[in-house]
C-alpha cells in the first residue's frame, strides 16, 4: 500500500464525514505518520508547532476510529491499515451513518474484522483497553505542558494528578498519552476502582509485557524494576483513592493494599527510565510527605475550568450567561453536564431563567456522588464540615477554631485532610482564609 493510496483513502473518509478534503497539515500528518516520523519532525516540515500537529492528528485519529470502527491512533495507524488486509476486489465498509464503496480503481479496499479486539493485537506492550476515549479536551494547555515537561524533559518518575472527581484528571492524562504514544515502549493503564492486591497487580503488569511472574512478591518487584530499567514505560493508575480507607483522614492505606506503598517507594528511589502517573482525588502520604527537592516527584493539582466551550452542544440558550453558570458550579465538567440536562428538561435550556432562581441546585446525581464523598470522611472531618458549611464566605482559621469543639490536633488534622481531598482551599491574602467548596457546602446544608 503506497502513501498516495493511504492519502486518497483517508481523504475520502474525511470528505464523507466533513465535506472537506485534507488540508496541507492533515496530509503531512497522514504521510509523516505512515512513514513513522515524529510529530516534531512533521511540525518542522509544516512550519507549525508540535502541539498544533498533535491536535490535527488527534482529530484525524478520532474521525478514522469512528468511521472504521477501530481504535486508531498515531502509533497504530500504519499497522492497523496493514492488518486490515488490502484486497483487489471492491468491498463496502459500513458504519451507522455511511456506506463506503471503495472500488479497486481508485482506493485501496479493506477487509476488516467486525470486532475491535484485533485492533490491539499488535500492541504487545501496550494496554489501554480501559483508558477512556477523549472526545473533548478543554483549556488545560498549561497543565498539559507541565505534565509533558516533567515526563519528557525532566524524567520525573512519579507524578500525581489530583483534584475533585469530575474536574478532568483522567482526560488530561489520556490526552498526554494520545499526543505522545511514540515516546514509550510500554504503556499500561490500570483502574483501581476495584483494586487488586499488589501481587496480582504486579502479575498483570508483567503478563502484559510477556513476562512470566515469579512466585514471591519480592521477585515480582525485581522483575518490574528490571522492566522499568530496560524499557521506557508509562504506567497509569487511575482512582488511586480507592486503595485508601474510608472514615479516616485522607491518604491512609487500607491494610490489604499497604504494599502499594512499596511500589511507589521503589518508583521514586530506584534508578530507571520509566514513569508512573497516579490519578486520585486524595493525596497519598508519599506525595505529601516527601520533599520534591530531594525526591523526583511532582503533584499536578487541577481546579475548575473557566471556558464556555464546556457547554457547547448542550442545547443551552443565553450564551452570554454561560460563564456565570460555569463559575457557579466551580468549572467542574461533571457538575455542569448534570445541571445542563436539568436546565434543558425544566427550563427549556434557558440559562437566564435558571440563574434567576438565585439558588445553587444540587442534582440527584450530585447528591449521590456527595453522599459517597461525605461517607469517606472521618467522623471528625464530618463534624468539621457541618460547622464549616454555616459560613457563606471564606473564614479564618481562628474563627473556625472558635466555632468547633475540637482539640488542636483534631482541628489541624481535619483542616489538612480536607485540603488534601480538595474540599477546602486555602486563600492567601493579608490574612489566611479557608473556603469550603460552594457546591459541596450547599449539599451539606440541605442533605446532611
Amino acid at each position: 500500500m503506497s502513501v498516495n493510496e493511504v492519502l486518497q483513502f483517508v481523504d475520502k473518509l474525511v470528505f464523507e464525514q466533513t465535506g472537506k478534503h485534507l488540508d496541507h497539515v492533515q496530509k503531512s500528518v497522514v504521510q509523516g505518520t505512515w512513514e513513522r516520523q515524529t510529530y516534531d519532525s512533521i511540525a518542522d516540515k509544516c512550519h507549525v508547532t508540535k502541539n498544533h500537529v498533535g491536535d490535527v492528528g488527534y482529530k484525524l485519529w478520532q474521525l478514522l476510529s469512528e468511521q472504521l470502527e477501530e481504535d486508531i491512533n498515531k502509533r497504530n495507524f500504519r499497522s492497523t491499515l496493514e492488518r486490515l488486509q488490502l484486497t483487489s476486489s471492491p468491498i463496502i465498509i459500513q458504519n451507522n451513518n455511511h456506506n463506503f464503496n471503495f472500488g479497486s480503481q481508485e482506493f485501496p479496499n479493506i477487509k476488516y474484522p467486525k470486532s475491535k479486539t484485533d485492533t490491539k493485537s499488535y500492541l504487545l506492550n501496550h494496554d489501554l483497553t480501559i483508558a477512556p476515549r477523549i472526545i473533548h479536551f478543554y483549556d488545560r494547555e498549561t497543565e498539559l505542558k507541565n505534565l509533558s515537561n516533567w515526563i519528557l524533559n525532566q524524567n520525573i518518575p512519579l507524578i500525581s494528578v489530583l483534584g475533585l472527581s469530575g474536574i478532568g484528571k483522567t482526560t488530561l492524562v489520556k490526552r498526554f498519552i494520545d499526543l505522545n504514544l511514540e515516546q514509550f515502549e510500554v504503556i499500561i493503564w490500570k483502574n483501581l476502582k476495584f483494586p487488586k492486591y499488589i501481587d496480582l497487580l504486579l502479575d498483570d503488569l508483567l503478563n502484559i509485557c510477556k513476562q512470566e511472574p515469579k512466585d514471591s512478591i519480592d521477585d515480582k518487584f525485581r522483575q518490574l524494576l528490571d522492566l522499568l530499567i530496560d524499557k521506557k514505560c508509562l504506567i497509569v493508575l487511575d482512582d488511586v483513592q480507592d486503595i485508601f480507607v474510608s472514615s479516616q483522614f485522607s491518604g491512609q492505606y487500607q491494610f490489604e493494599y499497604y504494599n502499594y506503598q512499596n511500589l511507589f517507594k521503589m518508583i521514586t528511589e530506584a534508578e530507571h527510565q520509566s514513569h508512573v502517573i497516579l490519578i486520585s482525588s486524595e493525596q497519598c502520604s508519599e506525595m505529601h510527605c516527601l520533599d520534591e527537592e530531594l525526591y523526583p516527584i511532582k503533584c499536578l493539582e487541577l481546579f475548575g475550568i473557566e471556558n464556555v466551550d464546556i457547554l457547547n452542544n448542550k442545547t443551552l440558550k443565553d450564551e452570554d450567561r454561560w460563564l456565570e453558570l460555569i463559575n457557579l458550579y466551580e468549572g467542574n465538567i461533571v457538575y455542569l453536564k448534570d445541571i445542563a440536562i436539568l436546565i434543558k428538561d425544566i427550563y427549556s435550556g434557558k440559562v437566564s431563567d435558571f440563574l434567576s432562581e438565585n439558588s445553587l441546585v444540587i442534582t440527584k446525581n450530585m447528591q449521590y456522588h456527595f453522599r459517597l464523598l461525605f461517607d469517606r470522611l472521618s467522623p471528625v472531618e464530618q463534624q468539621f464540615i457541618l460547622e464549616f458549611s454555616k459560613f457563606d464566605n471564606p473564614v479564618s482559621r481562628e474563627d473556625l477554631r472558635q466555632n468547633l469543639d475540637l482539640s488542636l490536633t483534631d482541628f489541624m488534622n481535619s483542616l489538612q485532610s480536607l485540603q488534601q481531598r480538595y474540599l477546602v482551599r486555602q486563600i492567601n491574602q493579608e490574612n489566611i482564609f479557608f473556603n469550603l467548596s460552594p457546591v459541596f457546602r450547599e449539599y451539606v446544608r440541605h442533605c446532611c
